[in-house]
């Protein structure tokens, strides 16, 4: 009862998102077979490939597919609140929708990624012509297997992601900072003293659910 409510909510949430977002208009003479195509989505920039024809190609998790067969529903645009769900399930695909729903209302940039990626674009038919040969559902990994991973293979014909390596990188910087050592020492002597307070359970939980993330 308590995951149906929970469920209700996110989708309630989602229809309202959808309402709101309805009147969002993209110029598409702006856009190109084979453009990269970015825009920015809850905590991370979503990325994908304009096939023409006010369709763009992406890699995005949703959690619909997994928990219904409705598929006029999953057709619709994919919420943030399905995003997450989908996130946290690791369930994706990639599929084509239309500018506006790809956008999700916010401002789209065009190829920024040429100007720091190490290998020039391929030529847009042979872009478009990837992305399209990969749509349908596929693995998914918050860091490993993501939509930048998806649009940089189709682009530049290597499976690179900007965001995972400066997230891996700021973490590593953290992990080896001294201070991050003393707090590390501080906070291993506060858990010792009150051990008591945490169960086995909740810690096993805890990595449990991290090593799932990272994988």
């Amino acid at each position: 009862m308590f995951l149906y409510k929970l469920l209700s909510f996110f989708f309630a949430a989602s229809k309202k998102e959808e309402e709101e977002d309805e009147d969002s208009q993209h110029d598409l003479s702006l856009y190109k077979r084979g453009d990269l195509l970015e825009v920015p989505r809850t905590l991370f920039t979503h990325f994908g490939i304009y096939l023409g024809d006010n369709r763009v190609a992406h890699l995005i998790p949703d959690i619909l597919p997994a928990i219904s067969n409705n598929k006029p529903a999953i057709a619709k645009m994919v919420t943030n609140n399905r995003l997450l769900l989908g996130v946290l399930a690791k369930v994706a695909s990639v599929r084509v929708d239309s500018v506006d729903d790809f956008a999700y209302g916010s401002e789209i940039l065009i190829n920024r990624m040429d100007t720091v990626c190490s290998q020039p674009p391929l030529d847009g038919d042979e872009v478009a012509g990837r992305a399209e040969t990969l749509v349908g559902s596929v693995t998914y990994s918050l860091l490993w297997d993501n939509c930048e991973h998806y649009v940089t293979h189709c682009r530049y014909g290597m499976a690179i992601s900007y965001q995972t390596h400066q997230f891996c990188t700021a973490v590593r910087k953290i992990v080896c900072s001294r201070m991050s050592a003393y707090l590390t020492a501080l906070c291993g002597v506060g858990a010792a003293l009150y051990a008591g307070c945490v169960t086995s359970l909740t810690v096993t939980l805890l990595v449990s659910f991290t090593i799932w993330m990272a994988a």
